[in-house]
């Protein structure tokens, strides 16, 4: 039997339009953050390598979206990392931090310039100090001919930690079947998170 209303198309009322009141856990992370003490720990050809890194991130509330009765409220975000004391970019991140209140459920899409994008899902309560989310099998995963090829990624998960000062951390592993490696390869991101600025409200608050 689907979990799913035989309704798809009737929209909910009565919609709260004030984003930043209804992000449960992701509310912690709205806003303009800078990391000084990134760790990335990346595949080369000579074996795992360890890189410092420096990012900011900026992550504002869209209004409120829905799927036909299906309701989500989101942050739009985009992330730039450079190596210290370098200009060149790094690393650069786009994508949607999204919270659906009627199953507490968190969802996170990323797109990087590498031709390769994620979304990954998971159940977490509304005032969760940290949360989990991972894909397994590829699923949610999708990524040119080339990185198939040659660095396959098969699994991917985030933890989010919020502490009591306002920062905020983040632990990734991306999972790689390596062309020409047998054993899997972990791809290991960590920073945590200043706050530089608060969020901007969505913008049919600002309209009001």
């Amino acid at each position: 039997m689907s979990k799913f209303s035989d309704d798809i198309y009737t929209e909910p009322s009565n919609v709260d339009l004030d984003t930043l009141a209804n992000l449960g856990p992701l509310r912690r992370m709205a806003g303009i953050w800078k990391g000084t003490r990134g760790l990335d720990i990346k595949p080369k050809a000579d074996g795992p390598r360890k890189q410092a890194y420096v990012e900011n991130m900026e992550l504002q509330p869209i209004d409120p979206v829905t799927n036909g009765p299906q309701l989500l409220y989101g942050l739009r975000y985009v992330i730039l990392i450079t190596k210290p004391e370098q200009v060149k970019t790094y690393h650069e991140q786009v994508g949607y931090w999204l919270w659906e209140p009627a199953t507490q459920t968190v969802t996170h899409t990323l797109t990087i310039p590498r031709a390769q994008t994620v979304m990954v899902s998971g159940q977490v309560k509304p005032d969760a100090d940290s949360f989990e989310l991972v894909t397994t099998n590829g699923q949610g995963i999708c990524s040119s001919e080339f990185i198939d090829h040659a660095f396959k990624t098969v699994e991917f998960r985030i933890k989010v930690s919020f502490n009591d000062d306002g920062t905020w951390a983040y632990d990734e592993d991306t999972v790689l079947m390596i062309k020409g490696q047998t054993e899997a390869f972990h791809h290991m991101d960590t920073n945590l998170l200043s706050k530089v600025a608060e969020p901007t409200p969505n913008p049919l608050v600002r309209g009001r």
